[in-house]
């Protein structure tokens, strides 16, 4: 945002593709952290061709394997992607579709 600012005439271009299609690619990687043994996540959020949402972060609960860690992101990113669908209903650009959860082992 620092960079958009300190430049007016630049931005960021979003091409006007499948707003139908939203992809979302996520990862969750368990008990990295020795100290408090919380599992870290992250994923971004693509419409079309267009990367619109991204996060990482710690996850909010301890997970005591690593299946439930991928559980709790995965359900944590599909609320994320519920509230896109609306969103982009209550913005008159379409209804989603389809829309993809792909996990990296």
């Amino acid at each position: 945002m620092k960079y958009i600012k300190g430049f007016p005439g630049k931005g960021l271009l979003y091409g006007h593709s499948n707003h139908s299609k939203i992809v979302c690619y996520l990862d969750a990687d368990w008990t990295r952290s020795p100290f408090d043994r919380i599992s870290t996540f992250g994923y971004c959020v693509v419409i079309g061709d267009n990367l619109i949402s991204w996060k990482n972060k710690k996850q909010d609960v301890v997970a005591t394997s690593s299946t439930e860690a991928k559980y709790i992101v995965m359900a944590s990113t599909t609320y994320e992607l519920i509230w896109l669908k609306y969103l982009l209903k209550e913005l008159q650009m379409g209804e989603a579709t389809q829309m993809t959860l792909i996990y990296g082992n």
